[in-house]
């Protein structure tokens, strides 16, 4: 089945993620109507029922679920402590997740594109077997987890997140993604990991838990890190990519 009948269903809403993005840019949709949660659970029943997962989709689908709520943090915060209103078009973090739409439709086309090309080599060229590995077992590497791990791991840390801290007094710290980039890369040295759980630590406030998710999933997008565990349920681990 093809990914383009995925649709997002609410009481409010029923449509596709593009036509999410002109009903956000028009205002015509509240944020505090749109339920992440909702989302998120029709996407992975979705996934479940038809047994299909397009990588590019899935990450783009993550990082979307991610911006909608940041918006919804920054949106609780007093009128008092928001941000200046100059240059509000610019500064208003909707405008964010429209370009995070944006670029979810190129890599959704993108996506279609390469597969097709796929297809077309395998008709020309037949599948060489590949040798059987004679490596250690033992000395295996860590493999790179799932997309579906990885999502579950995440909601693992906000529900932790929100049973050990005061969600009421909302303190607005105003990291940027860019910033969170470039403190993982101030961190982290080529080849060095740590527990996943553990790039949270320091969070005060659950914007800056998200924040720091999207920083990760912008620098995996740009190999310079890659999530791994060493066994299924094992602990999950962040590592920094060697020469990078």
């Amino acid at each position: 089945m093809d990914d383009d009948s995925y649709k997002v269903r609410l009481d409010i809403f029923e449509g596709p993620l593009d036509l999410l993005l002109y009903l956000i840019k028009k205002d015509e949709i509240d944020i505090y109507d749109i339920s992440i949660e909702r989302i998120t659970k029709q996407y992975l029943d979705y996934i479940e029922t038809f047994k299909l997962l397009n990588i590019d989709l899935a990450s783009e689908f993550i990082v979307m679920a991610a911006n909608l709520m940041y918006i919804k943090s920054r949106t609780l915060l007093p009128r008092s402590e928001q941000p200046p209103e100059e240059d509000s078009d610019e500064d208003d973090p909707r405008w964010e997740l429209i370009r995070q739409l944006i670029e979810y439709k190129k890599f959704k086309d993108a996506a279609g594109t390469l597969a097709q090309k796929a297809r077309e080599q395998e008709e020309i060229f037949a599948h060489v077997p590949e040798k059987p590995s004679t490596k250690n077992k033992e000395s295996a590497p860590l493999a790179e987890i799932s997309i579906f791990d990885l999502i579950r791991a995440f909601q693992g840390v906000l529900k932790r997140f929100e049973e050990t801290h005061d969600l009421g007094d909302i303190i607005d710290d105003r990291f940027t993604v860019s910033d969170k980039m470039d403190l993982l890369l101030d961190n982290f040295s080529p080849g060095q990991s740590m527990p996943f759980k553990s790039l949270f630590a320091s969070a005060s406030t659950k914007s800056e838990v998200i924040v720091t998710f999207l920083a990760l999933l912008e620098l995996m997008k740009l190999n310079q890190f890659l999530v791994c565990q060493d066994q299924i349920l094992g602990e999950i681990e962040i590592e920094r990519r060697a020469g990078t």
